[in-house]
């Protein structure tokens, strides 16, 4: 499955989105004085948003877990299931990282060397990985390819099934083949025996035709013609 279709990198994409707007939200914050009435409002959506991305981040992580189980059914490796994890653990860090930096400021006023030094603890957005679906959609998408495999599987089925009886039927014309090749060669044997006969009876008679003279060549015949003729009144009279 390339990463345009797999759920993980669709979901993914959203919560890197949702982190890199916390960020947005969380510089601007910070150039806002501790007593701005525009930065307390700030502070409850930065809470209320690293809520919610904690939240998809665990869902991911039971996505993950639920993979873990049998990787090959979700055509996946372990070395993607470890990416996978690393980035979810990355973007936990960086939530972790935006949410402590807010409380220190909102506990302490102002302390902007402090939340400088939690933002340096970010890793940087080019290393990270782009965010997985939630438990719901893998499962979802799970169920869907479960269903695609036993489909393929009844097909592969029909199939070999089709190729057996096609099998089947090509060896029948196979030793029908053979055995009507070998009538053929029996036949032509018998051709050939019969044809060699005629040879030698044909050139018996042509000497013995040669050695008789014309008039015992007229004996021979009036004796045969009256044998048809006795055979004859035999057949016909008696």
């Amino acid at each position: 499955m390339s990463k345009a279709q797999d759920p993980f990198y669709i979901v993914k994409e959203e919560i890197q989105e949702s982190i890199d707007k916390l960020q947005s939200s969380f510089h601007q914050w910070e150039r806002i004085r501790p007593d701005n009435e525009q930065r307390v409002r700030l502070t409850k959506e930065l809470f209320t948003n690293c809520e919610s991305i904690e939240w998809q981040v665990d869902e991911l992580d039971k996505a993950i877990s639920v993979a873990a189980r049998d990787p090959s059914l979700y055509g996946i490796d372990e070395v993607e299931l470890e990416n996978r994890r690393r980035w979810t653990s990355s973007a936990r860090t960086q939530v972790g990282n935006v949410k402590k930096a807010v409380v220190a400021g909102r506990e302490n006023g102002n302390s902007v060397s402090a939340m400088h030094r939690e933002l340096m603890r970010l890793p940087d957005r080019s290393n990270m990985y782009t965010v997985e679906d939630n438990d719901d959609f893998i499962s979802s998408e799970s169920d869907r390819q479960m269903l695609l495999i036993r489909q393929q599987d009844e097909e592969l089925d029909e199939l070999s099934a089709s190729v057996e009886r096609i099998g089947g039927v090509g060896l029948t014309i196979h030793e029908e083949l053979l055995a009507q090749e070998k009538i053929i060669d029996d036949l032509g044997n018998e051709m050939d025996s019969t044809t060699n006969r005629l040879d030698f009876v044909q050139k018996k008679v042509a000497m013995v035709m040669k050695k008789a003279s014309a008039t015992g060549q007229c004996m021979m015949i009036s004796f045969l013609l009256g044998l048809f003729i006795i055979l004859f009144i035999l057949v016909f009279f008696t």
